[in-house]
């Protein structure tokens, strides 16, 4: 079973959440939060697999508050922003202090559900076309370099979790086995200092290891 923790400012959005999540079987609700200081505090005391977190909200907002979650809990969940406008600066700031992914407040009810048991699997990158648009236009203004001492092997997967293939679609693609693509991502993230594959992707983009 997957805990939920719903964090916005608005309570119909966060009762409609709710019932959308806490209709399905695998998935429970175990909290609310109407803003970034109550999220960090319930996130804390119930512990979920996954936050659904409004980025833009009065007082403590969601960056500060996914920033402080990650940083703060020794096992944190997984965060998944939520917003408005699919190039909002927001979103973009989140995933890079480490948000999983995102999603518009308009997606249908479907493809929040899809999202937060991809997310929970974290084998692959949601919404890979959406994140390349947010990580493209700033990289030339990057003041960071690709200090990555990737294989090429390493490097060949990173590409191609790029374009949005989970692990099983790239052991597939490369004629490997899963373990085998599983221990090459892992070997990656750490040698980027990335926490999943969305952080990963974005520092590729932004260096220009891959191109526009």
């Amino acid at each position: 079973m997957t805990s939920v923790l719903i964090v916005d400012d608005e309570r119909l959005i966060r009762a409609g959440l709710a019932a959308i999540v806490g209709a399905e079987p695998d998935l429970t609700v175990v909290g609310q939060a109407g803003d970034g200081a109550e999220a960090r505090l319930e996130s804390a005391r119930l512990a979920p697999d996954v936050v659904l977190m409004d980025v833009r909200m009065p007082g403590a907002d969601g960056l500060e508050a996914t920033r402080a979650i990650l940083a703060e809990q020794p096992d944190p969940p997984k965060i998944l922003v939520l917003t408005t406008f699919e190039n909002d600066d927001y979103v973009y700031d989140a995933l890079r202090v480490g948000a999983s992914g995102f999603l518009l407040k308009r997606s249908r009810p479907e493809e929040i559900l899809q999202a937060i048991r991809l997310v929970v699997q974290g084998d692959m990158l949601l919404f890979p076309a959406a994140i390349r648009a947010l990580a493209v236009p700033r990289a030339t203004h990057a003041r960071v370099r690709w200090h990555g001492d990737l294989t090429d092997r390493e490097a060949e997967v990173l590409r191609l979790m790029a374009t949005g293939l989970s692990n099983a679609e790239i052991a597939e693609t490369l004629f490997l086995s899963l373990q085998t693509i599983k221990t090459h991502v892992g070997n990656l993230l750490a040698k980027l200092g990335a926490r999943d594959r969305t952080q990963a992707v974005i520092f590729a983009y932004e260096t220009g290891f891959i191109p526009r």
